[in-house]
């Protein structure tokens, strides 16, 4: 537990002392792949943090459609927002394969921000860039046709697994039509298209950027 809290992007760089502290919070609990987390609605009693697995969040509308707004992998938080507001989860979270996740419960969480300025600081910096990510996925999905949404995605997860070269797609090709707000069949076409004009090289979860300023230019 305490090498994932050490590496995490809200709690890296604070000091031993204050991560035995967050340790002592932090409650393990598992999940078997397509088990709910929560769901809209639920109180919101505390936060998560993956250790190990990938967990999705997303809303469905009333004609039962899903639109994945994030995937979350080891040392990412979730469902961080209601610890502050004490407002109920405003999405659902479901686990994509057996997960491991460390809860952090609101009233101890609150406790130790008081005591804890930096720890105050890492969580504003967390929440930012956690804006900023869903006023993108905004702009993509109202402004942008599925094409674009796809390059810039394809561009942002080399820019996430560091490589320049190729990416990995960690989720499947149905997930990913969810998380770009289209349907399989249409993102399928999409690829093959992107293909047949040298930008990219499909071989299962494998995709090799051919063309970047290509792509940089669809996006």
């Amino acid at each position: 537990m305490r090498q994932i809290l050490a590496a995490s992007e809200l709690f890296g760089g604070l000091s031993p002392q204050y991560l035995d502290e967050i340790e002592k919070i932090a409650v393990s609990k598992q999940y078997g792949r397509g088990e709910s987390i929560f769901f809209e609605g639920d109180p919101g009693t505390g936060f998560y943090m993956v250790a190990i697995g990938r967990v999705k969040i997303f809303k469905t509308s009333l004609a039962g459609k899903e639109q994945i707004l994030h995937i979350f992998g080891p040392g990412e938080p979730f469902g961080e927002v209601p610890v502050f507001h004490g407002q109920p989860f405003p999405a659902n979270a479901l686990a994509l394969e057996k997960t491991t996740l460390l809860f952090f419960p609101r009233k101890d969480f609150v406790t130790l921000v008081h005591s804890m300025p930096s720890l105050a600081l890492n969580m504003l910096a967390v929440l930012s860039m956690r804006l900023r990510r869903f006023a993108t996925q905004i702009e993509n999905l109202s402004l942008k046709e599925v094409p674009a949404r796809l390059a810039g995605y394809l561009l942002y997860l080399s820019e996430e697994q560091e490589n320049k070269g190729h990416v990995e797609l960690e989720i499947s090709k149905g997930q990913l039509a969810s998380l770009l707000g289209t349907i399989p069949e249409t993102l399928s076409r999409i690829f093959a298209k992107m293909s047949d004009e040298g930008l990219i090289q499909v071989e299962g979860k494998k995709i090799s950027l051919l063309d970047r300023k290509g792509l940089k230019e669809m996006a």
